[in-house]
């Protein structure tokens, strides 16, 4: 690749930032936008949480257990990190509800219950928030296709399959996205104006919080007022600026036309677009990003051509998620002009990533988006990123003991 066509100049970024900034305000006016801003129907406690929760995380690939104890608002989690299960199967076609539920409840039974407890469902995948907390299911991403979920409500159908197998030991169930559960855990520091839960991992998101009257779409019965937590489904964007080879990318997805940030930004797709640009070589089916960062880590044993092209699809990745960060605290601010110091509680392994040979994936990302936020005029605005360990297992908690 002679000329690098993933370099995106300042002013493809802002541009990127903008439209962001534009499609995340019509989603908040409209349903069923290309940016869905899905709003979450559980208010967090920031103060005085106590007691204890079953959590259950369903990521894109993995799948964790655990308790988590609040006692004076500070959280215990056992095991420590969570109970651990590689749940890639459910990606197989014609994987069944039925089968999914079954893999959730048998690390369940590994895990001590001594009394009856809520639940907390991180479920990574999108999803409508209810007003009882539980959640409708939107449609599947990153490889998972079961249809008979489609449409329907998330933890309830779980909630009683466990109850069935475990002798009614839950008492009701809360369902949030693992942004919306960053977001919370973010909340356990409080000396921020404003807070962005993101992911960038095997997918991409971002979460925030905004106040009910800038939420034109929400339905007027429901009486709601203050800070709404809102599922972007950021994922979904589709930015100024791509390449023809993410357009070959998509055209060889299994869901041609959605997800366009995600297949240029996110683990699941980095090793994708290398393959597309070099579509004569023989490169092996399940490529990440992890393969990616290793060609850029280990130079010496792979070809040039490929290191600098890993280069190249990476840094790509982390100035578009610095631009969508920029687009969504433009939001906020243009929402509340006082807003100075952001919050961002970042998970996911592609963006805590590290590369060897230049700057890690969190450099790039935070480096960027103080300089577009200097270019747009806001220099006075911080962004404050930080990792909390078990973020999802803390957020969901708190949604359930909330």
């Amino acid at each position: 690749m002679k000329k690098n066509v993933f370099k995106l100049k300042t002013k493809q970024l802002k541009d990127i930032a903008l439209s962001l900034q534009s499609k995340v305000e019509t989603g908040l006016s409209k349903e069923n936008t290309e940016i869905q801003c899905i709003p979450t129907f559980i208010n967090p406690k920031t103060t005085g949480i106590d007691g204890k929760a079953l959590v259950l995380d369903l990521g894109g690939t993995n799948y964790r257990v655990a308790t988590v104890s609040f006692a004076n608002g500070t959280p215990t989690i056992h095991p420590e990190n969570g109970w651990k299960k590689d749940l890639s199967v459910m990606k197989t076609p014609g994987y069944t509800s039925e089968q999914l539920y079954k893999e959730q409840a048998d690390p369940i039974k590994e895990i001590k219950i001594d009394s009856k407890m809520p639940i907390g469902y991180c479920f990574s995948y999108p999803a409508e928030s209810l007003l009882n907390g539980d959640a409708n299911q939107l449609r599947w991403t990153k490889g998972v296709d079961i249809p008979e979920m489609v449409g329907k409500p998330v933890g309830k159908p779980l909630l009683d399959y466990l109850n069935k197998e475990n002798g009614d030991r839950f008492t009701d169930v809360k369902v949030i996205n693992d942004t919306v559960a960053s977001l919370f855990a973010g909340l356990t520091e409080s000396n921020y104006d404003a807070y962005i839960g993101l992911i960038v991992g095997t997918g991409t998101n971002m979460a925030t919080f905004i106040n009910a009257d800038k939420i034109k779409k929400l339905n007027p019965d429901y009486k709601l007022s203050g800070l709404i937590p809102v599922n972007l489904e950021s994922g979904n964007f589709n930015p100024p600026h791509l390449t023809s080879i993410d357009d070959k990318v998509d055209a060889c997805s299994d869901n041609k036309g959605a997800q366009r940030f995600e297949k240029a930004v996110s683990g699941m797709y980095l090793g994708e677009i290398l393959k597309s640009v070099f579509p004569c070589d023989e490169v092996e089916d399940r490529f990440d990003a992890q393969k990616l960062t290793s060609i850029m880590n280990y130079p010496d044993i792979h070809k040039k051509k490929y290191v600098d092209v890993a280069n190249c699809i990476y840094e790509r990745s982390a100035k578009l998620v610095a631009a969508s960060i920029v687009g969504l605290v433009m939001v906020l601010i243009s929402h509340d002009p006082s807003i100075k110091r952001v919050k961002l509680v970042a998970e996911g392994s592609l963006f805590w990533s590290e590369s060897r040979k230049g700057k890690n994936y969190k450099v790039l990302v935070m480096n960027e988006v103080q300089k577009l936020l200097t270019e747009f005029g806001h220099s006075e605005v911080s962004v404050h990123v930080g990792k909390m360990d078990n973020a999802n297992l803390i957020g969901s908690a708190i949604a359930a003991l909330s």
